[in-house]
Parts: C-alpha cells; sequence; structure tokens
C-alpha cells in the first residue's frame, strides 16, 4: 500500500507557473505508474498525467506543452510543473499511484488561477 500527500497548490495569475509535489511512502518500489489528476467544482475529475516506471509520460491534449510531470528514481517524490496556467486549471489536483490494480490517492490540494 502507498500513502500519497500532495503539496504546493495556491493562487496564481493567469499566465504564471506553479510547482506540484507528492510525497509517496509505504510500498514505494512496487509502484507501477503515477499521475495526476485534477476536479474542478462540479465537474467530474479528470485525468492530467502520468509517468511510467520506464520514464514514459503522457499528458491530456488540455496541458500538453504546458505542464511536465517528473519522479524521482525511488518513486517516492513526483512533481507536477505547471507553466502559462490559465483559468480553466482552476481545481483540486489529485496525486495517484498504481501497483497492479490497485490505485491510491491523496488528499488533494487547491490550485486556483484568477485571470
Amino acid at each position: 500500500q502507498v500513502q500519497l500527500v500532495e503539496s504546493g497548490g495556491a493562487l496564481v495569475q493567469a499566465g504564471g507557473s506553479l510547482r506540484l509535489s507528492c510525497a509517496a511512502s509505504g510500498s514505494t518500489l512496487s509502484i507501477n505508474s503515477m499521475g495526476w489528476y485534477r476536479q474542478a467544482p462540479g465537474k467530474q475529475r479528470e485525468w492530467v498525467a502520468t509517468i511510467f516506471s520506464g520514464g514514459t509520460t503522457l499528458y491530456a491534449d488540455s496541458v500538453k506543452g504546458r505542464f511536465a510531470i517528473s519522479r524521482d528514481n525511488s518513486k517516492s517524490a513526483m512533481w507536477l510543473q505547471m507553466n502559462n496556467l490559465k483559468p480553466e486549471d482552476t481545481a483540486v489536483y489529485y496525486c495517484n499511484a498504481q501497483i497492479g490494480v490497485t490505485r491510491s490517492w491523496g488528499q488533494g490540494t487547491q490550485v486556483t488561477v484568477s485571470s
């Protein structure tokens, strides 16, 4: 099992940058993939980005070219660098880790982008 804690959320102006962090503990070496999701008020949670054990990354079209996901080799930390933020990026951002078919989630961190 893995425990996840996100941090780094803040209020930022459009065009600005933020770096979210996710600290993982527990069975981190067993993690197959890690990722970020977000949920805006009144909307369903949506996938943002994923990084696989081999380092391959995938991004939602809405953030491609603006966001970058990275992770340390021990899989105990993951980051999401967010540049050129837009008001539509406003959401609670959640860290996710997958081991086999089991997914673990953090508690979320709020990102608010003002226009």
